[in-house]
């Protein structure tokens, strides 16, 4: 064996031991850390003012149940980066340009977090998400439509 340990290669794929493992609620805190979330009104405030896209990435079943955020664009989060980049092929036409601010609802503000990062690293460094999602919108009165 040459290069190798005695144990032989790490197997391609497998965890680093230098690299820490970590659970939903850490990666959530981690990555939270690195834009600031919104509240309900404030991302009311900012689409009516045509400050803001609000996406919704509910699945269809939760849209169905709970009904929708008028002006919101519907976008399922597994189409969510090939829909709002600008660059792309498949890009939504409000996809303007990278400088967009975009808010991504989920249902409780869990999925929408990650969606947002993702966004990030596609340099929409404006995407944002709601804090306690659909079920916060709803909670503080804001149009809802069935």
């Amino acid at each position: 064996m040459s290069g190798g340990t005695a144990g032989g290669d790490v197997v391609k794929g497998a965890a680093r031991k230098d690299e820490r493992r970590v659970g939903i609620d850490e990666l959530l805190e981690r990555v939270r850390a690195g834009y600031t979330r919104v509240e309900a009104r404030e991302a009311h405030e900012a689409a009516r003012a045509g400050e803001a896209l609000l996406v919704d990435i509910r699945y269809a079943a939760l849209r169905e149940r709970d009904g929708l955020i008028p002006g919101a664009l519907v976008v399922e989060r597994n189409e969510l980066e090939w829909r709002l980049d600008p660059r792309g092929s498949h890009r939504v036409p409000e996809a303007t340009g990278h400088d967009l601010r975009i808010v991504v609802i989920c249902n409780e503000g869990y999925a929408s977090s990650l969606a947002a990062v993702s966004l990030h690293q596609l340099g929409l460094g404006r995407a944002t998400d709601l804090i306690g999602g659909f079920q916060a919108w709803r909670s503080a009165g804001l149009p809802v439509t069935r």
